[in-house]
């Protein structure tokens, strides 16, 4: 009995998921938010057990969230929406634990061996003579994109990005309560997403 119930509850919140998602793809921003609050925390304790970095989880929560709200008109209805909603999660953890690690080691440092000259050293297959000038668009769109949003956006992604600063300071220094700093950022990345998305220069 226990267990056709809990079958019932999970067909329930399927039905209630493919609603929201309907309702979200033809542009109501509450059926976004609902989904959003009925799996933060789910999301947020997933990230959380992945990289056990809790400075960086509230960030990549939102970054998962932004992915699949852009991609909402992609899923997949075979699945349940909760599950695809982990595996991106769990990707961009997985990118951002990959980053990390990168980024920790050094490849000028000697390795430790029998040979005192022995070097670890990468050919930079990469190298494009253009790559500084790419790099100097893009940061150009971005400045126009952080010049676009709308003041109260703007103001909390400048101080989250470029002055690094911790959701609790900026809370404090606006004298806004955290959980709005929070939808504010949010708010602010969804739409650089959608400015950004058509525009910037692959390579």
């Amino acid at each position: 009995m226990a267990s056709d119930n809990n079958q019932e509850n999970k067909n329930n919140s399927k039905v209630e998921d493919y609603e929201l998602i309907d309702r979200a793809i033809s542009g109501e921003q509450s059926a976004y938010d609902k989904l959003m609050r009925k799996y933060y925390n789910l999301v947020h304790n997933l990230i959380f057990r992945m990289i056990y970095n809790k400075e960086d989880v509230e960030d990549l929560a939102q970054e998962a969230f932004i992915k699949a709200f852009n991609s909402l008109d992609k899923f997949d209805r075979q699945f349940a929406f909760s599950t695809w909603l982990y595996k991106i999660a769990s990707n961009n953890c997985i990118d951002y634990l990959r980053k990390k690690k990168l980024n920790t080691i050094s490849i000028d440092k000697e390795i430790d061996s029998e040979d005192d000259d022995l070097r670890f050293e990468i050919p930079d297959v990469e190298f494009k003579p253009d790559r500084s000038i790419i790099e100097e668009e893009r940061k150009a769109l971005l400045e126009e994109a952080i010049a676009s949003l709308p003041g109260k956006y703007r103001t909390v992604i400048l101080m989250r990005h470029r002055d690094e600063k911790e959701y609790e300071e900026i809370s404090k220094e606006l004298k806004l309560p955290l959980g709005t700093v929070k939808a504010h950022i949010f708010r602010g990345r969804e739409l650089l997403n959608k400015y950004l998305k058509d525009k910037i220069i692959h390579y």
